[in-house]
């Protein structure tokens, strides 16, 4: 009995050591083929922009084409599930949006993938800082004045791109830590959200700054309020929700790409590497800051993992205090 032991034992390791073996050697070989990129939302939006921006010089690096997929549906969830069931070999990749890593699980009653486990984050390409708006007729000027206002008028309208979207919750966390309460009007999409902000139907708007940076600089809407720890450059005039006092209110949205968890290290080491170096390119990071409106990162594995880990926590809270939930 012992020696039948002894041989199991034996073959056991001797699998384990060949499966160990032929996972390095197709690591080593990676990639031979091309790799597919999912956009898990529609052309056009700023995922599929970044995704096509970094898609070219990434197939250089590569040697191999990078295909942009898009596979929209149920607020990222669809193509975002497609990739956590693909392969976990480096050739299927997630361009990942933070609403659908970070907000969706706690807003969904059932999901079939969990994104901390059944995806392995590769890096953050970009982010994009959020900001408060209005019209210009409208009585305020700035976070501190707005509050005020809101306590002595609470049930203020305003909008975003949808419910439970990283907008609409960054609103919500203002509530809870500024002890006022609005009316969210929640749209399906920013295009017009913008149009009636716009036209002073509704008086805040809530989005990426990117998404309102023209009508801001025009005149069209002003700024009541950056949701990033510092000015922006572009408008260096507009103060922070940090500056009114509100505490640890630095939200951004962000994109990134992930694979299939239990891709080999050395495939997620090698598109780190590389995607860092396309994120080091004076015309690519131009082009983020430009088209995209964002910030270029480009940060370690560990480092993405971390910032996803402190976004899940975060905003698991403030679903959990408002009762928010998509059916």
């Amino acid at each position: 009995m012992l020696a039948i032991r002894k041989i199991i034992a034996s073959s056991v390791g001797a699998i384990a050591l060949f499966a160990g073996v032929s996972q390095s050697a197709v690591a080593q070989q990676y990639p031979s083929k091309p790799v597919h990129l999912i956009v898990p939302f529609a052309a056009g939006g700023s995922a599929d922009s970044m995704a096509r921006l970094v898609s070219t010089p990434l197939s250089e690096l590569l040697g191999q084409s990078v295909a942009v997929e898009n596979r929209p549906g149920a607020n990222g969830n669809i193509g975002t599930e497609a990739v956590a069931k693909a392969a976990p070999d480096g050739y299927t990749l997630l361009l990942a949006f933070d609403a659908t890593i970070v907000i969706n699980p706690h807003v969904y009653p059932k999901l079939a993938f969990d994104p901390l486990k059944d995806l392995a984050p590769i890096t953050m390409l970009s982010r994009v800082p959020m900001i408060l708006a209005a019209h210009p007729s409208f009585p305020v000027n700035n976070v501190s004045e707005l509050i005020a206002l809101a306590k002595r008028r609470p049930g203020m309208g305003y909008s975003s791109a949808g419910l439970a979207s990283t907008p609409h919750l960054a609103m919500l966390l203002f509530e809870q830590r500024s002890g006022t309460k609005f009316e969210h009007i929640a749209y399906k999409g920013g295009g017009q959200a913008v149009i009636d902000a716009l036209g002073g139907h509704v008086p805040l708007i809530s989005t990426g700054f990117p998404v309102v940076i023209k009508h801001l600089q025009s005149g069209k809407l002003k700024a009541i309020g950056l949701m990033s720890a510092k000015r922006h450059p572009a408008l260096p005039d507009v103060p922070t929700f940090a500056e009114a006092g509100i505490s640890e209110f630095d939200l951004s949205f962000w994109l990134g790409i992930m694979a299939p968890a239990g891709t080999p290290p050395e495939i997620v080491a090698r598109l780190n590497r590389d995607i860092r170096k396309v994120l080091e390119s004076s015309e690519v990071r131009a082009k983020i800051e430009g088209a995209v409106g964002g910030s270029p990162v480009g940060n370690s594995p560990a480092e993405f993992a971390a910032d996803i880990r402190t976004d899940f926590e975060r905003w698991g809270r403030v679903v959990r205090e408002s009762g928010v939930k998509v059916n």
